[in-house]
């Protein structure tokens, strides 16, 4: 992959354990939030699925969409768009009723000096869709930050870890799923919660964000030890799939990658991959924020793309000046200020 369009082609191919499960899938797709970093191959790889396999559901996506390139390339998918804010309760009361939604609407960035929004998009809205699309099944994106930190020893906290979030994102995230989870009780709506903890492309992420600061020899914070991630187009291939796992009460998932990555091993590779001396700040702490995507590779298999090769396509992307979309996921954070 050599340039941004390549990328999404890749991000966009659909596997043959998607096409299997989307043949199953009946009724139209609404994503909500779709204007976000996974939201748009998240949808064209859903329509490229759908057209594969010969059926005709539509796939819509909803968003304020402040980049109209954006919006426009959706529609040249074959991506039906609507641009809007969720908060605005008359624009969303007239979505159109869908059968399946996966909403992606959320605040991380920027949550620093932005609580009440943070709250607003994180714990409020999700009521308003829950109580909107009660007759739909619903897959909510969340994160692993509701978890506590857990040993790095161990395998990471499961799906029956007691949630401890630190911080008021986290707190917020923890809200969003308490809401859906109410009204999956309340209305008996199918409900997923997907704990996704970390997606990433060439673009962004923490194998991004580490090898950026080895090219540009900064130093590399410790304190977080260890992560886990994913490939973002195998996150969003079992985001689709994950429609098939709804239930009342909602259901739980980690999503990650089965690997625990060693900050310190990932900037030495890094450094040595791209001819950079690497270094180092802070010591690594007993914990750190890890996840035990167990239950949902028993469900759907694990990843199709490893760690070792996310690291390999990373240090070419760099090489090579790819595209960085200049978000940084903030990954050492142990305060829970984002």
């Amino acid at each position: 992959m050599k340039t941004t369009a390549q990328l999404m082609d890749r991000l966009t191919q659909p596997d043959p354990s998607l096409l299997e499960d989307i043949r199953k899938i009946e009724g139209d797709l609404l994503i909500l939030g779709v204007g976000g970093k996974m939201g748009p191959s998240l949808a064209i790889l859903a329509k490229r699925a759908f057209r594969q396999r010969g059926m005709a559901n539509r796939v819509i996506g909803v968003s304020r969409f402040s980049d109209s390139m954006k919006q426009q390339a959706l529609e040249n998918a074959g991506i039906e768009t609507i641009r809007g804010d969720l908060l605005e309760e008359r624009f969303l009361q007239e979505l159109p009723p869908v059968p399946n939604v996966i909403f992606m609407a959320g605040q991380k960035f920027g949550t620093l000096g932005q609580e009440d929004f943070t709250w607003a998009m994180n714990t409020y809205l999700p009521g308003r869709v829950a109580e909107k699309f009660k007759t739909s099944r619903i897959v909510v994106f969340s994160t692993g930050n509701v978890y506590p930190f857990t040993a790095v020893s161990g395998a990471g906290a499961t799906e029956l870890t007691p949630t401890d979030p630190v911080g008021e994102y986290a707190q917020s995230c923890l809200g969003r799923e308490r809401i859906f989870s109410f009204f999956a009780k309340k209305y008996k709506t199918p409900v997923l919660i997907f704990r996704l903890n970390y997606a990433l492309d060439l673009r962004y992420g923490v194998l991004n964000d580490i090898a950026r600061k080895v090219w540009r020899q900064e130093a590399i914070n410790l304190q977080m030890g260890y992560v886990n991630v994913i490939w973002q187009g195998d996150a969003n291939a079992y985001a689709i799939r994950s429609l098939l796992y709804c239930q009342s009460p909602a259901n739980v998932l980690n999503v990650t990658g089965p690997e625990k990555l060693s900050l310190r091993e990932l900037a030495i590779t890094f450094g040595q991959q791209l001819d950079k001396q690497v270094h180092f700040e802070g010591e690594a702490a007993s914990t750190a924020l890890l996840s035990d995507a167990s239950k949902c590779f028993a469900h759907m298999g694990r990843p199709a793309v490893a760690a070792a090769d996310l690291v390999k396509w990373t240090v070419n992307w760099i090489k090579q000046d790819g595209e960085a979309l200049d978000k940084p996921t903030k990954f050492q954070v142990r305060d829970g200020k984002f």
